[in-house]
């Protein structure tokens, strides 16, 4: 099939925004795929390396010699290492220094739980010395960074003295085009260097958009051919929209005979996408567009089940009293149960009862209404428990029942959700993952009475962003943040 360049410029001009710095970034990083190199090889070397030599000193430190049991402990750790520290992203190539600290630091952190686990369950753990495991424990968390940083220091040293970075074009001057430039060259373990970008709209992007580019503009897509000779170009990725998929098929043809590397970066921005990726099957291409985490990330949502399950289980023993006070009070200031029981959605639309402790006055309403300021149905102690958010206390009743989990979208009242779903698109994605205590929306505080469809539609909009962007690590700010957003004077 013979192309037609022209055909290429017949493209309507009204192409909506792509990607914003910094937003998409997990997808991006999809993009850039995990490269099996001698970098990677050293990377885990150096990891397990450190946990065997802080092993070895801590263990001659705390007793001068290594026991068989401390050998076989050895050798469980580094068997989880080489199963958890894979999970967490410990070796996914990323530009962020910062993101790898916390990946590292967790991934060791779990680790070290789960060995405690291993112990209790196996009730090995009297024969090992607390103040070794402490020892061991902090030099490896201490020393993780640094040698990391070292990491980053050689793969930067080994990336400009024995690699020859691989000149690279992107046709597209757009956003998502633009971001993937910066992304791509920002990032020293990639070979890939993009020494241009190519007008794919006939010139009918914005106006002075040139002015706006990370690298120079070499030119327009009818000149494609000469580009790529002057620049001695090896791959080309196309940042042109999905519905130009017919043109882009042909581009492809048309570059097929000239050796170089044809990479489609898929435009699917504008689409309402939840945990969007792409996978193979046999061989075949999958585009995922519309994804629980639940169905994504078995592990981990387990791991987040186990999380929450301890957590809970820990902070009702320690919140005993503070339960127990509560009871008392709310049954001795109002008549009517302790316990206010609700009908909601959970998981997969399923429907669960909700607990909380009583606000309001025993009453009986057709249908769920939200509370307003200077309601009369909200008692007096009921208005401090609710602005306090104590009255969500025996929520974690549900999150030990597996109803709930800590973070997580907040269950609306089933009436609440017939009338948003009518009126807000993909309101009702929120059901893909377990509702939770708190959440994004929380902590951002949207909480209390939404007055308005906007106010609403705010909400859902970080429902979604969490569960877009889910991870253990964003449940654990999550969970720290939202003390800090208990202090508000609009809830009621």
């Amino acid at each position: 099939m013979t192309i037609k360049i022209n055909e290429l410029h017949d493209i309507d001009n009204n192409i909506k925004g792509l990607y914003e710095d910094g937003v998409c970034l997990k997808t991006a990083n999809r993009m850039l795929k995990n490269h099996e190199s001698r970098l990677l090889m050293a990377q885990m070397f150096l990891c397990y390396g450190l946990v065997v030599i802080a092993f070895i000193a801590s263990s001659y430190i705390s007793s001068n010699n290594i026991s068989d049991m401390y050998k076989l402990l050895l050798t469980v750790t580094i068997l989880l290492t080489f199963i958890i520290y894979p999970l967490l992203g410990v070796y996914k190539q990323s530009s962020c220094f910062s993101t790898m600290v916390c990946r590292v630091t967790l991934a060791w952190v779990v680790t070290i739980i789960a060995l405690i686990v291993i112990g209790f369950l196996t009730k090995t753990s009297d024969k090992f010395s607390r103040e070794m495991i402490l020892e061991w424990f902090f030099l490896v968390a201490i020393f993780q960074v640094p040698m990391l940083k070292i990491n980053y220091y050689a793969a930067r040293q080994y990336r400009n003295k024995y690699t020859k970075p691989l000149p690279s074009l992107i046709i597209g001057l757009g956003k998502t085009a633009r971001y993937l430039t910066r992304k791509v060259n920002d990032n020293y373990w990639l070979p890939d260097k993009i020494v241009g970008m190519v007008d794919g709209l006939g010139g009918q992007e914005k106006p002075n958009v040139e002015f706006n580019l990370p690298v120079p503009l070499l030119g327009e897509l009818s000149d494609i051919k000469r580009i790529i000779r002057a620049n001695e170009v090896k791959r080309v990725y196309v940042s042109l929209p999905l519905k130009l998929a017919d043109k882009v098929e042909a581009l492809n043809e048309y570059l097929i005979d000239f050796n170089v590397d044809v990479i489609w970066v898929l435009d699917i921005s504008d689409w309402k996408l939840m945990n969007h990726s792409v996978r193979e099957i046999a061989g075949i291409p999958l585009l995922c567009l519309n994804e629980s985490p639940v169905t994504v990330s078995r592990v981990m949502i387990s791991i987040k089940h186990i999380f929450d399950k301890i957590i809970s289980l820990l902070l009702l023993l320690l919140l005993s009293p503070l339960l127990a006070l509560t009871a008392i009070a709310i049954k001795v200031t109002s008549p009517g149960p302790v316990i206010f029981k609700q009908q909601r959605h959970g998981y997969d639309g399923s429907m669960f009862h909700i607990w909380k402790f009583r606000s309001m006055h025993v009453h009986i309403d057709a249908l769920a209404v939200q509370a307003t300021q200077g309601d009369s149905r909200i008692t007096k102690l009921g208005a401090f428990l609710r602005r306090s958010s104590i009255d969500e206390l025996p929520q974690l009743f549900n999150v030990l029942q597996g109803t709930m989990s800590l973070v997580g979208p907040r269950p609306h009242a089933v009436e609440h959700n017939d009338y948003y779903c009518e009126k807000i698109s993909a309101y009702l994605v929120r059901h893909r993952i377990k509702p939770g205590i708190t959440g994004l929306a929380q902590i951002n505080g949207c909480r209390g009475e939404t007055q308005t469809i906007q106010k609403m539609q705010q909400r859902i909009n970080f429902d979604l962003e969490y569960i877009n962007n889910w991870s253990l690590w964003s449940d654990v700010k999550i969970l720290l943040k939202t003390p800090l957003s208990l202090i508000s004077r609009d809830i009621y």
